[in-house]
This record gives C-alpha cells, structure tokens and sequence, in this order.
C-alpha cells in the first residue's frame, strides 16, 4: 500500500529532527525516515571516548531544549541521548528501521521506497548528514593482509586494536583525537599527517568558539563561486573536548610520544608511501591559524574590546619539516591502520539529476535543481556554521517556511 504525505525527511540526526520541529510549527505534514535508530549514527558509529570538540552552546537545536552546562563539552553518547530526548519533546514522527531504496518522481511526486514501504510525496528533503561513509583509499586494499585497517566508525576503543604499533591516517579532529587516546593505551602511535586546521582552544582569555561567534566567522555565508567538493573536504579543528575541551595540536600529540610523519600517498610492497616534506602541510596549517587570529584581533580592535595580548598563540611549534618517504609497516611493528580520512557522501538511491561529477549533491542553500527536493545537514551549506550542530538547525529554521511556501504555491496552483 503507497501513502502519501507531504513532505518525507530521509534520516533522523540533528538536521532531520530540526527541520521536524520546524515544518510541525508551520503545520506542515511530514515523516521522517531512518534506516535504524533516531541519531543512529551518533548511538552506533562513535567511539565511548569521544566527546564533541564543541562547547553545549553549539549543540543546541531549536524547540525544547534546555541546556544546564552551556560552556561544558558533553560525550558523543551523551548527545545521542539528547537528541532521542529532543525527539520525544518534539513528538518527531519518526519511521525507524526503514532505509530508503529508492527516490523518483512519479506523475508531478517523490515516489520514495524505503524497506518494504512506498510513499508519495510533494517533497523530500535529504538529511542524511556529511558523515556517511568512511573515505577510504582504494589503494588501502593492497596493504599486507596481516594489516588490520579499521575507521572511526568501528573503532571502540584502543584495547580492540593489537597491543603493537598503530599508523593513524589524518590529523584532523577525530584522527588527533584517536592518536592522542591510542598512545594513551600504550600503543606506539605513528600520525601520517595531512591537510588540518590549529587552532587555540582559547585565545586572549576567551574560547575560541565565543570569539568565532562573535566575530562573525561562522555567520559568514558560503561563497557564490565555491568548489563544492572543496567546501565538503574542509577539515575540522584540531581541538578535543575531552577533559573539559583542549587544543590538540601535532606539538602535544609529539610530546606525548606520537611519531609523526607526512600525508599517505599509497602502497609499495609492505610499504606506505609518504609525503617526504610534512612541513609543508605543517607550515600551511600555521598560516590558516594566523588568518583566524588576526581576523580575531581586528574584530575585537573594531568593537574596541580591550582583552589581554596572548603572543603565546602565535608561536609556531618545532616539529619536523622532513620524514621518510616510505614506512614498512612489518619493519616498523605496525599491525594497525586506523583510517581518520573523512567521509565520503553516496546516494545509490537517488534517481534525480541532482549530483555533480564526484557524486555530491549540488544545492544552493538547500535548494536543488528538481523543484521539491531539498538538502539539509551538510558542511558550508548556507554558511560556516552549517558545519556545526546548531548551525544545522539555523538551517533547518530557515529551509523550513521555504518549503512550507512552495507546498501553498503548488496547492494554489493545483486548486
């Protein structure tokens, strides 16, 4: 039996249930389908360490939600939790266990398949985040068999990995933030660095997500002319929110004993090949940092906000400019790869001609070129912010009486 709706939101994270809270306030029927669980991935796909790398303040979504701690970083489980409390508060409603098969347009509608379902609908919005599928090299497959590889999303913890020695592939967030944990553990951690954003937990004596707030950094909307693909493959701060929320720089993880080494290119025999110079990456990464502080010290100059100097912050560590352009992972006791190298966005499903050439979605603002379909969840979508938890429900709030909007034009145009 096929029912109709109309407005179907395919995955139930933090940008589904948003754009819920949203549409419900519009009056505005909707489903939402999630292929398990409400915030799946958040319950299913992090580690019990993690903790996000962002202050509560940024966590908040639209609608009922309290929030008793706004400065404290709070675990990924301890989000997941929140966001099945945000559910229930908004009564979402939510078609669990329901992974989408297929969407076309069938006679002026979104015909959406989904487990053994069918619905129609005047609109559909595609919510199912930038955290899809792990962006593993292809040429990871020829790395020795003995090799255990695994990414973040089924990593649980140093004590499932080998007790010898570790390569962490990425030095973003979650590739700083496994390095520091593994080498924890005892693990010997080797770190191939690539492209990363430092950046000070605190700077001039304030967090450096208030600044960036204040400044305007994150309202900044996304460029008219930009690379999507550019835009998607930005990294994450290299920051933690562990242990109350820290700097996680390549300086602490080498303190800690963390070798590092350049970006991984590919495999030669037992060999990963390596960028011989990660200094150059190093230095890029130091100057991405100046802009951001020097952004802040004009903004602050401007609203004449007299804070104390921090030439601390501005200092470059010593780490090496030079490595090996090649690492035998047998010779170096490596029996594990964890690869931290993001995630890639993929829609078998999707049967409408919406994605460019590397398979992204192309929007603008959330909008797609098939009138109805809309996009919601992802990096840089309408502003920097958009990359950020609460940024997706800024999104979300303003998606949501455009799509209510275009729904009365067709139903006055139908009429």
């Amino acid at each position: 039996m096929t029912k109709v709706t109309s407005v179907l939101i395919i995955g139930a994270g933090q940008a589904g249930l948003a754009l819920s809270w949203s549409l419900s306030r519009r009056g505005v029927d909707h489903l939402l389908l999630e292929r398990g669980r409400v915030a799946e991935r958040w319950q299913s796909e992090r580690w019990p360490g993690l903790h996000l790398l962002t202050p509560n303040w940024m966590n908040r979504l639209p609608g009922p939600w309290a929030e008793s701690d706004p400065n404290g970083f709070m675990s990924a489980a301890s989000f997941a939790q929140r966001l099945i409390d945000y559910r229930a508060a908004i009564a979402a409603p939510v078609v669990g266990g329901c992974e989408v098969r297929s969407v076309r347009r069938q006679n002026g509608l979104f015909r959406v398949e989904a487990g053994e379902r069918h619905w129609l609908a005047r609109a559909v919005v595609i919510a199912t985040g930038a955290c899809d599928r792990p962006a593993v090299p292809e040429w990871a497959a020829a790395l020795p068999q003995e090799i255990a590889q695994i990414s973040p999303t089924c990593y649980r913890g140093a004590a499932g990995l080998a007790k010898d020695g570790v390569l962490v592939v990425g030095a973003s967030a979650t590739g700083v933030q496994l390095a520091a944990e593994i080498q924890a553990s005892g693990r010997p951690v080797t770190l191939a660095v690539g492209r990363h954003v430092r950046m000070p937990r605190s700077y001039r004596g304030r967090e450096i997500f208030s600044l960036l707030s204040g400044s305007g950094f994150l309202a900044a909307p996304r460029p008219a002319n930009a690379d999507p693909q550019y835009l998607m493959s930005l990294p994450s701060l290299q920051l933690t929110g562990s242990d109350g929320g820290a700097a996680l720089g390549l300086d602490r993880l080498a303190a800690m004993g963390v070798r590092l080494v350049g970006r991984a290119l590919g495999v030669r025999g037992n060999a990963l090949m390596l960028d011989p110079d990660p200094g150059l990456e190093i230095a890029a990464a130091e100057r991405r940092r100046q802009r951001v502080l020097e952004h802040l010290d004009a903004d602050l100059a401007q609203r004449g906000m007299a804070l104390p100097a921090d030439p601390e912050a501005w200092h470059a560590p010593h780490l090496p400019k030079h490595g090996p352009a090649l690492l035998d992972l047998r010779r170096e006791g490596i029996g594990s790869v964890v690869w931290a190298t993001g995630f890639r966005r993929s829609y078998p499903w999707l049967h409408l001609p919406v994605l460019d050439s590397a398979g992204e979605l192309q929007t603008q603002g959330g909008l797609t070129a098939v009138p109805g379909l809309y996009a919601l969840g992802l990096p840089f979508m309408r502003h920097r912010a958009s990359s950020f938890i609460y940024g997706a429900g800024r999104d979300a709030e303003a998606l949501a009486p455009l799509i209510a909007a275009a729904l009365g034009r067709t139903a006055s145009l139908a009429a």
